[in-house]
């Protein structure tokens, strides 16, 4: 029992280690974002709150697992780790197909044994028919409270991410707007190869994209009166009234190039900005194949 025991632990700590991994890693990205930037407060409410419930309804089936295993004699740290880690709905099911049935103890030598068993197997010792004389242990739902609690923490759960998902699906709560100071939101997708920001050029390589899509890219101006902002932009499929657009925004200052078919690599003045960051963005209207550096300089 000490060795399996032993064999476990690092089950025991790897799984919450991973889990607070997790966490972080989705704290990390947070931070070097723009954050809610560009979305209505009631979908990052949504979404904490979706997360929370869903935590709870994980956390209530797990001790309900957890107090059901004590009853049968598996083990219930670890059944308990596996629902809430696997989510109630696949964690439960597992659990259910794997249980132990629920056992009694032997009256000679306490070893525990089926519910059905005739002799015990580890003494011999003969067991009466409990069915027969009446004392059969009446079977029913234990600790009911936590099933409530989980069933209601799921509706609760439901309910926020369905309105999570018509609120981004309708627009309503997200920045769409090309033009704005805030981080623009996509409502569609992109096929990309590559997307990557090093020191100070932004390379952009995608295969596709939803009509109007935008991907934007924060750069700083150190010098508005010298530098210039450089692209060199080639769109490799571009059926018949397709664009790719270029827009700088930085405060009420709106510019927008077309960078379609650019015979050459771009160089635009940025005179009529300030110092500071400035959003590059790419408004991707239909066009494919598309390979992009831009930078300033």
């Amino acid at each position: 029992m000490n060795n399996t025991k032993k064999n476990r632990l690092p089950l025991y700590i790897g799984i919450p280690v991973i889990l607070l991994l997790i966490f972080l890693r989705f704290g990390l990205y947070f931070l070097k974002s723009d954050g809610f930037s560009g979305l209505s407060m009631l979908l990052p409410i949504l979404l904490l709150l979706f997360i929370l419930f869903a935590l709870c309804t994980a956390a209530f089936f797990a001790a309900w697992v957890y107090q059901d295993c004590k009853k049968r004699g598996d083990d219930p740290v670890l059944w308990a780790i596996v629902v809430f880690i696997a989510t109630p709905f696949i964690g439960l099911l597992i659990y259910f197909l794997r249980r132990s049935e629920i056992k009694a103890t032997c009256p000679a030598c306490g070893h525990r044994i089926s519910m059905k068993a005739k002799y015990c197997e580890e003494c011999g010792t003969h067991i009466e028919n409990r069915e027969a004389n009446g004392v059969m242990v009446k079977q029913g739902t234990h600790h009911l409270t936590l099933i409530v609690a989980g069933i209601v923490s799921m509706v609760l759960m439901l309910m926020c991410l369905t309105g999570f998902i018509v609120s981004a699906a309708t627009g309503n709560g997200v920045n769409t707007n090309v033009t704005s100071n805030d981080r623009v939101w996509n409502l569609g997708v992109i096929s990309m190869n590559s997307n990557t920001y090093l020191n100070g050029v932004w390379n952009l390589d995608f295969r596709s994209a939803s009509d109007g899509f935008v991907e934007e890219q924060d750069m700083m101006i150190d010098d508005a009166d010298t530098q210039m902002l450089h692209a060199d932009i080639s769109c490799g499929t571009v059926p018949e009234g397709t664009t790719l657009v270029l827009w700088l925004v930085q405060g009420e200052v709106v510019k927008s190039v077309d960078v379609t078919n650019l015979s050459e690599p771009l160089e635009y003045p940025l005179n009529d900005f300030e110092n500071g960051e400035i959003h590059v963005r790419l408004q991707i209207n239909g066009v494919e194949d598309t390979i992009s550096e831009i930078y300033v300089k």
